[in-house]
């Protein structure tokens, strides 16, 4: 028997110069493809002019992305780009239409909105993907939030990275009979737990040192610079005064923080690790004694989960979904976002207990890819019925 066939349509999709963008859809889809043949339109906002040819990753050619640019109206936008993404992803849905069961499409607004208005016109059934800020952040907005519940009531399914997220939309009106919080998988073969010790030789990174990790993109939501304010007050304690912060990641805020951590004399304790690719990440998750995330707003970061499949304790400000994976004490603290007292307390509170590895790791082993393309599946087969 054939396969059905999906047609996936994002701008969070990976390529060869931006291989972390939507890295999680390109994920789970390949698991997909034992069950469904998959084409892959992958939407490329840009400014007139501003346009560049992408190319796709050797491992995603099984999912056959085509890239679509497609106008992007900054800021004043709000009304517009749903329908300049309609726009520009018109002739191409056209050509792959009656051709596909179902529809995937991650990213509320404007992705998701977009393909509602050619479901409309064209009768295909299709699935969106609630990834975090496109709720958080966008049911804020007043011009957004109206085209979202206009819309998205329209989709056969709306897929959740949290219960929160899914709570959001159900609140603001979207059925919740529809709304299937799903979380990501891991890669447990990659992350997992080893002798630090070993790691941190292979790393150059001090032996005795207590080590305290982001990981991500370093701008405002993420709070990065609260960090660096916790180390420093942190190690006004003599017990504390090996701790070593490490960035892994970069962003418009490296310069800001730079320039804090000098200003600061904090060069020889703070240390940029830049982006890395993912068996570095896990090398530096396995090498640290815990990380720390102290988000203004998140869905349920990766991340998290990545460090709890290396054995690593979290602390982790406690919003958006964090608090659906992040339930037992023995996994870390979560804290109040932007309390800068409740942070260090948790940083003194964690870096002085002998975290219980193995059953953090244990915890971890649920959050598997093969789970997660099971769920989408279900999801999925309901729509293309």
């Amino acid at each position: 028997m054939p396969k059905p066939r999906l047609l996936f349509i994002s701008n969070l999709f990976p390529d060869a110069s931006e291989p972390y963008r939507g890295l999680d859809n390109a994920t789970v889809l390949r698991h997909l493809t034992e069950r469904w043949e998959i084409a892959t339109l992958a939407v490329r906002p840009t400014l007139p002019f501003c346009g560049k040819p992408c190319r796709p990753r050797d491992e995603d050619a099984v999912l056959a992305p085509r890239y679509v640019p497609s106008l992007y109206v900054p800021k004043l936008g709000h009304k517009l780009n749903h329908r300049l993404m309609a726009r520009a992803l018109r002739p191409l849905v056209a050509q792959f239409h009656g051709g596909f069961q179902a529809a995937l499409v991650s990213w509320i607004y404007p992705d998701a909105c977009a393909v509602a208005l050619l479901a409309r016109e064209m009768g295909f059934p299709f699935v969106a993907i609630a990834q975090g800020s496109d709720v958080h952040q966008y049911l804020r907005i007043p011009q957004r939030r109206e085209i979202i519940t206009s819309l998205m009531p329209a989709a056969s399914g709306i897929i959740t990275r949290s219960a929160e997220l899914a709570r959001l939309l159900g609140d603001a009106g979207i059925p919740r009979d529809r709304l299937h919080p799903i979380y990501n998988g891991i890669n447990l073969a990659l992350f997992h737990p080893t002798e630090h010790l070993a790691i941190r030789r292979e790393l150059r990174l001090p032996l005795d040192s207590r080590i305290v990790l982001f990981v991500g993109n370093l701008v405002a939501i993420k709070n990065p610079t609260l960090l660096v304010q916790a180390v420093a007050k942190l190690r006004e304690d003599p017990a504390f005064a090996n701790v070593l912060l490490i960035f892994v990641g970069g962003g418009e805020l490296e310069g800001e923080i730079t320039f804090q951590v000098s200003r600061g004399g904090m060069d020889e304790c703070v240390m940029f690790a830049g982006r890395l690719e993912a068996p570095m990440v896990a090398k530096f998750m396995q090498a640290a004694d815990v990380l720390c995330l102290p988000s203004d707003n998140e869905g349920v970061p990766n991340v998290i989960l990545e460090a709890f499949a290396t054995g690593r304790p979290v602390i982790a400000s406690n919003v958006g979904g964090i608090s659906e994976v992040h339930n037992a004490p023995h996994l870390g603290r979560l804290v109040p976002p932007r309390d800068l007292d409740a942070l260090v307390g948790a940083l003194s509170g964690v870096l002085s207990e002998l975290p219980d590895s193995a059953r953090i790791r244990a915890h971890a082993e649920q959050f598997t890819w093969q789970r997660a393309a099971d769920a989408y599946h279900r999801v999925l087969s309901v729509a293309g019925a």
